[in-house]
């Protein structure tokens, strides 16, 4: 971890996105194995619509992190958690591995440890890659958040040009509520 620190590495909401870049590729060098798991609209979807509370994207998040979690087979896990309640969030985390790791699981883990920092690096790098193909696809809409001006405009402008929504983006977006005739189903 000391390597790490020495890089620079620190949470990826702090670094550009050309700092990310070179980080990642200094990171994935000093791993020994790297994994990742990626939940698609469809299945975001699923989850944001027919989960009960506390088990949307949360469980969601929880079931992608004990897949990649298992798969490395670690003794000591180190996690960000997104619940409120970050005791909850890491038992929901225990049930779902077949593993058994001792995990630390704290808002800004991101923040105040550089594994995890390392990791949130990976995982940014990573879905940035995946919009700069869909870009290449489907030309520029903004960051790809449903809170962005450009994503916005981009989605308005192909419900009108298409009328329906592009099979890229999450259907559960509030945002949806705000641009047509497509209601989200909260």
């Amino acid at each position: 971890m000391k390597e790490l620190t020495e890089l620079g590495v620190k949470d990826s909401k702090a670094l550009s996105a050309d700092q990310r870049e070179a980080l990642y590729v200094e990171i994935i060098g000093l791993c020994l194995t790297s994994r990742s798991s990626m939940a698609f609209p469809p299945e975001i979807d699923a989850y944001v619509r027919r989960g009960k509370k506390y088990r949307r994207l949360n469980y969601l998040e929880a079931i992608h992190m004990a897949k990649v979690i298992d798969g490395l087979g670690v003794d000591e896990v180190f996690v960000d958690a997104p619940d409120t309640n970050p005791a909850r969030w890491t038992s929901e985390l225990a049930s779902l591995l077949s593993c058994k790791p001792r995990i630390v699981a704290e808002h800004k883990a991101d923040v105040n440890y550089v594994i995890v920092s390392a990791a949130s690096i990976i995982a940014k790098v990573e879905r940035d890659n995946q919009v700069a193909e869909l870009r290449a696809l489907h030309g520029d809409f903004g960051s790809g958040y449903p809170s962005d001006p450009e994503t916005i405009a981009f989605l308005e402008s192909w419900v009108k040009s298409r009328s329906s929504q592009p099979e890229f983006a999450r259907k559960s977006w509030k945002t949806w509520n705000r641009i047509a005739f497509f209601p989200t189903l909260d």
